[in-house]
């Protein structure tokens, strides 16, 4: 009777490890091709990835597909220099400026700042200058909310522990409320920023993670008010997903050379 009750459990496990090996080959996996992989039912394959991201060796990536987790990486470095961000986000930059047709930005988060170290400038009559080296105080920003939101609440506490620092276009002006903000960012999965950073300028922004989950970066659009279309806010979302997307998969990667 005991070999019998082993059995269904030694073939979760390997299959649970047959989805370790594709994961850790780089693969990327939906719930359908997975069941598909091990030949089983969508809700086995499910419950198994499901376990793997509960023990950090898998990852759910925007569009619920999943890559592998920090425990399969657990001596790559988490943190990357600015030339090696600016470097590995590059094409994914250049391509998020052919999608959106205007200026696109790449930043971090310095303190309670980000700081913009890339950007493509919108050809438009009408446009945003894309700004470089340039401070600002990250709860203003698209992209600096899309980085807050995936930082832990005590993190968020920590960074604004002395208040948040006065801007002259801000909305946000209290702890709790950007607490509240961050919170509506998470459930929508991108940010916005709604001529917070200055009168006239609309930005969007998505966070770039690295491969332990943390917040590293964050892709952003900067379009004058004036021509932003509500309407067309989910097709810039699209594309600063997967920017940062492909961005992340670069990092996981190590397709990054410069010291």
């Amino acid at each position: 009777m005991r070999n019998l009750e082993t059995v269904p459990k030694l073939e979760s496990v390997d299959r649970a490890l047959q989805l370790l090996l594709h994961l850790r080959d780089g693969e990327v996996m939906s719930v359908k091709s997975a069941g598909e992989r091990l030949g089983v039912a969508p809700s086995t394959a499910h419950r198994l990835l499901g376990a793997l991201v509960a023990r950090d060796f898998a990852v759910q990536d925007r569009e619920r597909r999943y890559r592998a987790g920090p425990q399969l990486a657990p001596h790559r470095e988490s943190r990357f220099s600015v030339n090696q961000l600016r470097q590995v986000a590059r094409p994914a930059l250049l391509k998020l400026y052919e999608d959106v047709n205007d200026t696109v930005q790449l930043m971090v988060l310095t303190g309670p700042n980000i700081r913009f170290i890339d950007g493509l400038e919108s050809e438009e009559v009408l446009s945003v200058r894309a700004r470089m080296g340039d401070l600002m105080p990250a709860y203003c920003s698209a992209g600096g909310k899309a980085i807050l939101a995936e930082l832990r609440t005590v993190e968020v506490q920590q960074i604004y522990r002395e208040g948040l620092t006065p801007w002259p276009a801000a909305r946000i002006h209290t702890l709790p409320a950007l607490k509240r903000q961050l919170a509506a960012v998470r459930k929508a999965g991108y940010a916005s920023s709604l001529e917070e950073t200055r009168q006239g300028v609309t930005g969007l922004g998505v966070c770039i993670r690295d491969a332990t989950g943390k917040p590293v970066a964050a892709y952003t659009t900067a379009i004058p008010t004036a021509r932003f279309r509500k309407a067309a806010a989910p097709e810039y979302v699209k594309a600063l997903r997967e920017a940062a997307s492909t961005t992340e998969g670069a990092l996981l990667t190590g397709s990054v050379d410069v010291p």
